[in-house]
């Protein structure tokens, strides 16, 4: 055919600038023909395009793949700028300081009495933080409430936790309204802070049957994020206190012994106001006072706890993959201040990223720490200092090691 007088070459084979490829001449089957056709693509190829498209690719690929959050996290000051800063409010406090001399340091006045207190919470499974949050601010909060749920903000089923322990409460059971959830999303059904935001509206309704009025004093925190006993007693003695403030909270991860930094600042007391107080976890005002406690983050005792919060809290796309969960690794990530979910630190400057690399040095100091967590040192041992039942967790309980370890850390304490 004229049509395919193109393809052809001088004696009616098939045609190839290559004409000195043995190949590209006359060729009996299609197979041949394709061969000859690859052959004639690699000889204007060299070498080095060769291993660049069938290794280096690949290799680039599987690496953004793998370290694909790690590589954003780190290029986080290119594409985010950082929130506004705080206006900080210097945070006076000594045990022989009068009140009204403290509260003249922060420019504010006394009242006659002190403001009522609520200490309102959303709970999960943190009963010994818990414990130890209610002991801090026990002299002075009037009412504690506290909503659980039936499922996770990730939609995964649990256990009413804290009815199920509410006898080691008993503490506060005169001051106490409790109140139980279910679950409105199932796994995969929508995205995580869409439960997290209902079961804060739950907990709105909640505090309004517990009796809070206009001008009590309200602190919104996670369990894990602790205000100081003469934090909240300053709020509740000063008069013209601002009617949002934010509280700087010293950082832990694991337990007090990995101290990361004071920047924590989502816990906030309010003054409250009839239909304009909302429960909520983010940024409200510009002001924030200094030094005012300690955000713990994942610091259980037990490894499946941690297992369990990888899987159950909001950011759980942060578990790229199922090793993460493995309880030898999450022992061993612990007990060593790695981070968990194997991130770059979350910070807006490159110096700030690079200072934060690595694991958390330990810290050898037990000073300015709840109260109740010093006094009940042997039994929370695991909250204090990483090391010690974290290496017999997973171990045989009469090991030896594990037990000295304990033993030397308790000596350190008393």
């Amino acid at each position: 055919s004229k049509k395919m007088w193109w393809m052809m070459g001088e004696n009616g084979g098939h045609y190839c600038s290559k004409k000195s490829d043995d190949l590209c001449g006359n060729q009996e089957s299609d197979r041949v023909f394709g061969i000859s056709r690859l052959c004639c693509i690699l000889r204007g190829v060299d070498l080095k395009s060769i291993l660049f498209l069938l290794v280096i690719v690949p290799m680039c690929v599987l690496g953004v793949y793998i370290h694909g959050l790690k590589i954003s996290y780190f290029l986080r000051p290119l594409w985010e700028s950082p929130p506004k800063p705080f206006h900080d409010i210097p945070h006076y406090h000594h045990e022989n300081a009068s009140m009204e001399s403290l509260c003249k340091l922060h420019g504010w006045g006394i009242r006659e009495y002190p403001r009522r207190v609520y200490d309102a919470v959303l709970f999960s499974t943190e009963v010994e933080l818990l414990t130890i949050r209610w002991k801090e601010l026990y002299p002075y909060v009037t009412q504690f409430v506290l909503l659980e749920s039936n499922s996770t903000f990730t939609g995964l089923p649990k256990p009413l936790v804290f009815a199920g322990h509410r006898d080691e409460f008993k503490f506060v059971e005169p001051r106490l309204s409790y109140g139980s959830i279910g679950g409105k999303f199932k796994k995969g059904e929508k995205n995580p802070f869409y439960e997290e935001a209902y079961q804060r509206v739950a907990l709105d309704q909640l505090l309004r049957l517990a009796g809070i009025t206009d001008d009590d004093l309200l602190i919104m925190s996670d369990v894990d994020e602790i205000p100081s006993r003469h934090t909240i007693n300053l709020l509740r003695w000063c008069d013209d206190i601002p009617k949002i403030l934010h509280l700087r909270l010293k950082n832990y991860l694991y337990s007090f012994e990995f101290p990361i930094d004071d920047k924590s600042w989502r816990a906030s007391v309010h003054r409250y106001q009839t239909g304009k107080t909302k429960y909520a976890h983010y940024r409200q005002s510009d002001e924030i006072l200094a030094d005012s406690g300690w955000h713990c983050s994942f610091c259980f005792r037990r490894i499946s706890e941690f297992v369990f919060k990888m899987k159950a809290y909001s950011h759980y796309d942060r578990v790229r993959f199922v090793h993460y969960l493995n309880p030898k690794r999450v022992q061993r990530v612990i007990c060593s201040g790695e981070d968990l979910f194997d991130m770059i630190p979350e910070e807006y400057t490159f110096k700030d990223i690079i200072g934060k690399m690595g694991p958390i040095p330990h810290s050898y100091s037990a000073v300015h720490l709840p109260a109740y967590l010093l006094e009940n040192a042997e039994n929370l041992v695991d909250q204090l200092m990483a090391y010690a039942c974290r290496t017999s967790k997973l171990m045989d309980n009469t090991n030896q090691t594990g037990q000295r370890h304990m033993a030397t850390l308790l000596e350190r304490l008393s």
